[in-house]
């Protein structure tokens, strides 16, 4: 008997030359869209839901619209792949600050555009810091990766540019500096950065660097829209690619400890990964080994797997773990990826979002880094409207079962004048986890920061008002960036684990988190970049549901473990590594 694993291997040319040569010439796109039909929609569960979302980012002093490419016309693909976003609390006084990555237009930026850093005022309200910070800066900014590469105690910022990548240290004074040429991180040349994420590969802990490009090719050599198959979508002429254009790469830097990096992708393995379009870049341990491993979205090609070897090098094998393609052996055009424990087996699965007319994915893990595909079981195969980007596995009503949250938004606005099923700016989606396999998708339940259209890229999951459940970030191509606060009612228990790394990198990087809360038992791991190009709330949040305690297990980036019992609900636990937990802190 042939497994499905195996079958996948065994059909990926061919299916990669079909859809270079035969569904994505007929429908006339660069991406990859298998042109699914989306599942009749089950007998609605009648349960309620106990979040609310909504948008009170201008309230809150998010005042500064993000611009990225023209409004109305995109040009080139560079215009549309738009950014990412973080939580970082880079003063560490306990509250999540907000930092927003910006573009830029082809014929110049607006004045004032740049990255915006806004400071926490503990009162549900910002203040736009970004100046005085020394992070203004105006650019095609791709995504960024939070992080302490010095363990100095301050988070610090590494950003993806088309252009020039840029290293931010934090000095601890609530400035930043740009140390990319100190680094050994300057560029000769104009690449397109795109996912990136620190890492400690090695285990030496040092927070190494993870950098993905996405293609190999500058702005002024990109085709125009219909100048040929790749630059139409259902025949209207639209921007180039990524089909067409040349694949890109990634890189990995090794941390020396004194500031500097060095340049170990031949060494490590990763660069003979080739041929493929690498987008959004998600470190985590996937097959339970005590090493962290690198997943990597690809845009209308393979996904890419690279497997920690445990000696410095890593082995690509996502075809062989069953997350390259979808269960039909086709290629997607994989852009987000969450990662979490949705059916609480204590192993991180992954879901990854794509383009319209197809499936978002996703991937269950066996517990040893093998997966299966389990779109159509889990009850996600409703929705095929929309293009996808951010996403998050992340548990927003509390009731200790992890759900799906995605952000939305086409590449093409000029569709929408000719094809009106097509709208440029479309809602977000939840998927509320059922607790049996199963999700079912919430329309109108999940409140109006859920149904509001935008075209929105990035999104990061944090709590910015300390109040016990997760609040959202959002990205919108040219206009104000979205935060939705997450409103719970009920009576559902919660708890916050927050990770300081002593042998470990500071920041717990790769650091994994069990929680036992009565029969159910849920894993999370401390991550640099997920979504789309974007970074979260680095506390762990579980929901606990009915249960008030719940018995924790630490395992550190470096392997050591630690338990704590009977953690008691509806608090933050600061726990450092040998030293227990050093402080507990109950939100108002």
């Amino acid at each position: 008997m042939i497994t499905r694993r195996k079958m996948i291997i065994t059909i990926a040319g061919a299916a990669g030359a079909a859809l270079t040569g035969g569904a994505i010439g007929a429908l006339g796109q660069g991406v990859s869209s298998r042109g699914v039909k989306a599942q009749p929609r089950g007998k609605p569960s009648g349960r309620p839901f106990l979040s609310r979302l909504t948008d009170v980012a201008q309230q809150a002093g998010l005042t500064q619209p993000v611009i990225y490419g023209d409004a109305d016309t995109k040009k080139y693909i560079i215009e549309v792949v738009g950014c990412g976003v973080a939580f970082i609390d880079y003063d560490n006084d306990g509250w999540q600050d907000l930092f927003i990555l910006s573009g830029t237009r082809l014929d110049g930026a607006p004045a004032g555009t740049s990255n915006r850093l806004y400071k926490n005022n503990r009162d549900g309200t910002f203040t736009d810091v970004t100046a005085t910070a020394g992070l203004q800066r105006t650019g095609w900014a791709s995504a960024v990766t939070v992080g302490d590469y010095d363990n100095d105690g301050f988070d610090d910022l590494f950003i993806t540019y088309y252009g020039q990548n840029v290293l931010y240290h934090n000095n601890g004074d609530g400035t930043f500096s740009d140390v990319t040429e100190k680094a050994g991180l300057h560029q000769s040349a104009v690449r397109y950065g795109s996912g990136c994420s620190w890492v400690d590969y090695d285990q030496d802990g040092r927070l190494d660097l993870f950098v993905a490009n996405y293609l190999s090719t500058t702005l002024e050599r990109l085709p125009k829209p219909g100048e040929n198959a790749d630059c139409t979508w259902k025949g209207i002429p639209v921007n180039c690619g990524p089909r067409g254009l040349p694949p890109g790469y990634v890189q990995l830097f090794h941390n020396n400890g004194d500031g500097t990096f060095t340049d170990v992708s031949k060494a490590s393995g990763v660069s003979a990964a080739s041929g493929a379009y690498p987008m959004t870049v998600v470190a985590a341990d996937y097959d339970n080994d005590g090493w962290p491993d690198i997943y990597v979205a690809c845009d209308s090609t393979p996904s890419w797997l690279f497997r920690n070897q445990h000696d410095g090098t890593f082995r690509e094998e996502g075809l062989e773990r069953g997350v390259a393609l979808s269960e039909d052996g086709l290629e997607q055009a994989g852009m987000g990826v969450g990662v979490g424990d949705y059916d609480l087996d204590g192993n991180l699965d992954i879901f990854k979002t794509h383009f319209a007319d197809d499936t978002n994915v996703l991937y269950h893990n066996d517990g040893k880094g093998n997966f299966d595909d389990v779109t159509i079981r889990a009850g996600l195969g409703v929705e095929t409207r929309y293009v996808a980007w951010g996403t998050g596995v992340v548990d927003l009503d509390n009731d200790g079962f992890p759900d799906l949250f995605v952000a939305t938004g086409s590449v093409y606005p000029e569709v929408e004048r000719r094809l009106p099923a097509y709208p440029f700016r479309t809602p977000r989606l939840v998927f509320r986890n059922l607790g049996d396999g199963r999700f079912e998708e919430l329309l109108e339940e999940a409140g109006s920061g859920v149904t509001a259209p935008h075209a929105s890229r990035g999104c990061a999951f944090g709590d910015f008002d300390n109040d016990g459940d997760m609040d959202v970030l959002v990205m919108n191509m040219n206009e104000l960036p979205s935060l939705l606060r997450n409103d719970v009612s009920g009576k559902n228990h919660w708890l916050k684990v927050q990770l300081v790394g002593v042998k470990t990198n500071r920041s717990a990087i790769g650091s994994r988190v069990v929680a036992q809360y009565g029969s159910r038992r849920q894993a999370q791991e401390v991550t640099a970049q997920s979504s789309f190009y974007s970074a979260n709330d680095r506390r762990l949040h579980f929901g606990l549901g009915s249960e008030t305690t719940a018995d924790l297990t630490v395992r550190w980036t470096n392997g050591t473990t630690e338990s704590f019992p009977k953690v008691g609900a509806d608090q933050l636990v600061v726990i450092r590594e040998g030293g227990g937990i050093i402080r507990k802190q109950k939100f108002r």
